[in-house]
């Protein structure tokens, strides 16, 4: 099982720092799309290859108020099945037993986290309607797709700018500190 499997198919499992990546596996690039009357957006080709299965099925997050993030189903749903997995044997060891609200919390937030889609023609991903008030996005508004390199991100535009103003200071730092 591959943990993390970039755009052109290299396996990284992260920690083990054997795999080495290329910078042209990355999913990377920003591109202004407008939501068109029935709630769709055309993805730039290279992006939907990259998150979607070879089936053609994509899964659909919430990650921040504002954008919601695209991932191939397969490697999504290995991700959740093991983390559920550890969830439940810690129930059964019974190390949950004094956290029942926080498992209940975390209940809810998986049913209504994500959710499978299948790509139309020319790249075209309706926005399904659960997500559609969470990216705070309406019809005919122009929203910012951006490769977030091992996923792809949907923003509202608003919220993009916000969330750049706040980034971009600390690039340099962060791009020292995870490249070296």
């Amino acid at each position: 099982m591959c943990p993390i499997r970039w755009a052109d198919q290299t396996c990284v499992t992260p920690g083990t720092g054997s795999n080495i990546v290329s910078l042209d596996a990355f999913i990377t690039g920003e591109e202004r799309r407008t939501i068109d009357d029935r709630f769709r957006i055309t993805l730039p080709p290279e992006m939907a290859q990259a998150v979607t299965d070879s089936d053609g099925r994509t899964i659909v997050t919430k990650e921040r108020f504002g954008c919601l993030s695209l991932w191939r189903a397969n490697e999504w749903q290995q991700r959740q099945d093991a983390g559920v997995a550890v969830l439940r044997q810690k129930i059964q060891a019974g190390r949950m037993d004094q956290k029942w609200d926080d498992v209940q919390r975390l209940g809810r937030l998986l049913s209504t986290r994500s959710q499978t889609v299948q790509l139309a023609n020319r790249s075209r991903l309706l926005i399904p309607d659960a997500f559609r008030e969470f990216l705070g996005a309406a019809i005919n508004q122009e929203v910012m797709v951006v490769g977030a390199v091992i996923c792809v991100e949907i923003w509202n535009l608003a919220a993009w700018l916000d969330t750049l103003k706040a980034e971009m200071p600390a690039f340099n730092p962060l791009f020292k500190e995870l490249s070296s």
